[in-house]
């Protein structure tokens, strides 16, 4: 096997177009000429937007914010009983809140290394030209179609002690069917995983295909003219040109898991012993079921404070480069 890189040249097309901004080609486009919208025709248009953003968003969001510093039921008008940060501190010692962070961790890592390679591999496989792709991508789509409560649903069925298609076809082959996919502490998170992958992959295939066709095919026939193998057409241009995708599913992949509640509560409600219990469940639960608002503002701040520390350090350090040139530099050609 041939184990020379690409030419010189072809690497450094490859380093031109992953680094171009998109639209930096080409002649400059023409300024548009025209009247620009007057103040009050900007109002009219955004204004509605701006209400339901207030009243939908900001408001709870800074609503649960003052809350969480209360000991409050949600009943007999606004919170009078300030406790400070006592509900914070409840929250860092809370033993359901650290398995809670510990199974997104948990979740994350076995995403990044099962779920997305395996929708890249796919998404890779899928872009050959070969008879009825495009209904393989439709089947490798269709869970992502499905709902979160249907998905729930259909696999509490597949799932279901003895009568469940998993224990029959366990059954089928001799072996022992009587395990506790939901109702086993140890394996119900291992099981909540791979339904995620079922109902998910799909979705990051599709980015992956949309990247992967994004790709010049110029620069593949420009390295086979160089005598480049199939391996390093991967290596030295695949991956390179397909970073800026896979750092965005990964981003969100992350965010996904941290606000993960209606799939696994319909499944599971993050039994048994809040084995599969996640953030959103446990802020549903201490809010909705135990009526302890202020405790579940608490949990609520701290979820979107995960994520957006998240969010920020990942744009700082993993996708500023890919952001890079995406902005419009002010009209100017």
């Amino acid at each position: 096997m041939n184990s020379k890189p690409p030419a010189p040249a072809v690497r450094s097309a490859i380093s031109q177009a992953s680094s171009k901004p998109a639209g930096a080609g080409g002649a400059p486009r023409a300024k548009r000429r025209g009247r620009r919208p007057g103040a009050a025709t900007l109002t009219v248009f955004i204004a509605p937007a701006l209400v339901l953003f207030v009243l939908f968003v900001l408001f709870p969001v800074l609503f649960a914010a003052y809350t969480a510093f209360f000991r409050w039921n949600g009943l007999g008008g606004l919170p009078t009983d300030f406790v400070g940060l006592e509900n914070f501190k409840t929250l860092i010692g809370d033993e359901v809140f650290l398995g809670d962070m510990w199974r997104i961790g948990l979740i994350t890592v076995l995403s990044i290394a099962v779920q997305l390679p395996l929708a890249f591999g796919l998404a890779m496989l899928l872009h050959q030209n070969f008879p009825g792709r495009t209904a393989f991508r439709l089947l490798f789509f269709v869970p992502y179609i499905l709902t979160e409560a249907v998905t729930a649903v259909l696999f509490s069925l597949i799932f279901s002690p003895r009568r469940g298609f998993a224990d029959s076809l366990l059954a089928g082959l001799g072996f022992d069917d009587r395990i506790g996919w939901l109702s086993d502490r140890g394996l119900v998170v291992f099981v909540l995983f791979g339904i995620l992958t079922w109902k998910f992959f799909g979705f990051h295939m599709i980015l992956y295909l949309a990247g992967r066709q994004n790709i010049p095919e110029e620069l593949y026939e420009a390295a086979k003219v160089d005598g480049a193998t199939g391996g390093q057409l991967f290596r030295y241009i695949t991956v390179p040109l397909m970073g800026p995708t896979v750092r965005i599913t990964v981003f969100l992949s992350v965010i996904g898991t941290v606000q993960l509640f209606d799939l696994v509560y319909v499944l599971t409600k993050g039994g048994p012993f809040h084995a599969s219990e996640t953030l959103a469940i446990t802020m549903y639960e201490q809010g909705f079921v135990r009526n302890q608002i202020g405790y579940a503002s608490a949990l609520s701040i701290a979820m979107f404070l995960v994520s957006l520390v998240f969010a920020l350090i990942y744009q700082r350090y993993v996708l500023g480069r890919d952001l890079q040139g995406s902005l419009t530099n002010g009209g100017r050609a």
